[in-house]
């Protein structure tokens, strides 16, 4: 009994011993497949993207080549939902990089957004189509709204600038041809970027005497604790850095301008027919060489009750109308 007890026992610790091996020997098969997957290859920069007139909730929009775009109106930001997918010209989306979204402007272009509630300003990447609620001007990613200063609210007054020169490099880069490069000068040496405390959100913008012309201030770190998504690899060869410059603002407010009309007697008719909502003036203003009849509704106290007026003209057949800031 003891010899057959014992031969069992050498059998079992010699069947222990093979399966041991066989698993050993799996687990170095599975790692040695693991460390030979390929990393994914970084994102392709995306195709140079104009565009057909397109129509969102009753509301035509025209996308062009405008190298003379200035515009002030409502900022909104998006993030976490759309981090790591396709934007409208093929490129990824990261929240963490300088990039928005812009209804009509060429994807790729370049943007300056300035926030006209405390001056901060960035420069940023159009690789989007958006933001498609009604009353916004530009869906800036999550990294650019931080540093804007409004990404807690949501919101902010913008103004929204192209660079001319930059949008003819990046579409150069995406394969536009030379239909809109026209002559691209080579760019500039990268100037050294100096550090300048900028004041809380709310606060009055520092008078720039004591900082050099462009004084600029580097991208906050995120506060500990925080975790945020790594930085998604791209092959764009123009996206913006995470710089703040502070520029001079002057107070604004936020109007609802029901249409422009280059007849003045237009303008007093619907000026008429919306008096009844509320304050209703007619600013006029001269673009180009013609001068335009501006129906504005406010200024408005705040974003939700000019989303709210918006939202009414638009029910009722304004299709023109919109938020705008001046």
């Amino acid at each position: 009994m003891m010899a057959r007890g014992l031969a069992f026992g050498v059998l079992l610790l010699g069947l222990l011993s093979v399966l041991a091996g066989c698993a050993e020997t799996e687990f170095a098969v599975h790692n040695a497949k693991r460390l030979q997957t390929p990393e994914p290859a970084p994102s392709r920069p995306g195709d140079y993207k104009v565009g057909r007139p397109y129509q969102i909730a009753n509301v035509w929009y025209y996308p062009r080549e405008d190298y003379a775009y200035d515009e002030t109106g409502i900022a909104s930001w998006y993030g976490p939902g759309f981090h790591g997918k396709s934007t409208a010209n093929g490129e990824v989306y990261d929240q963490n990089a300088m990039t928005a979204a812009h209804r009509t402007l060429p994807m790729p272009s370049m943007v300056q957004v300035t926030n006209l509630e405390n001056g901060r300003s960035v420069k940023v990447r159009i690789n989007d189509r958006g933001p498609f609620a009604h009353g916004r001007i530009i869906d800036l990613s999550k990294r650019a709204a931080e540093l804007l200063g409004f990404m807690k609210q949501g919101t902010a007054k913008v103004r929204v600038q192209i660079l001319e020169i930059e949008s003819r490099q990046a579409a150069l880069e995406a394969g536009a041809g030379e239909a809109v490069t026209g002559t691209v000068p080579q760019a500039a040496p990268v100037e050294s970027v100096s550090v300048q405390e900028l004041p809380p959100i709310g606060a009055a913008s520092p008078e720039p005497a004591a900082a050099p012309t462009g004084a600029t201030e580097t991208a906050a770190a995120p506060t500990a604790g925080v975790s945020e998504p790594a930085p998604l690899r791209t092959a764009s060869l123009t996206m913006p850095e995470p710089v703040v410059t502070q520029e001079r603002v002057r107070p604004t407010s936020i109007f609802v301008q029901a249409g422009a009309f280059s007849q003045v007697a237009n303008a007093v008719r619907l000026r008429a027919r919306l008096s009844s909502l509320g304050n209703v003036q007619i600013a006029k203003a001269l673009v180009g060489d013609t001068n335009f009849y501006r129906v504005r509704l406010g200024p408005m106290p705040n974003v939700d009750q000019a989303d709210r007026t918006l939202e009414l003209l638009l029910r009722n057949g304004y299709n023109d109308a919109r938020v705008v800031v001046d």
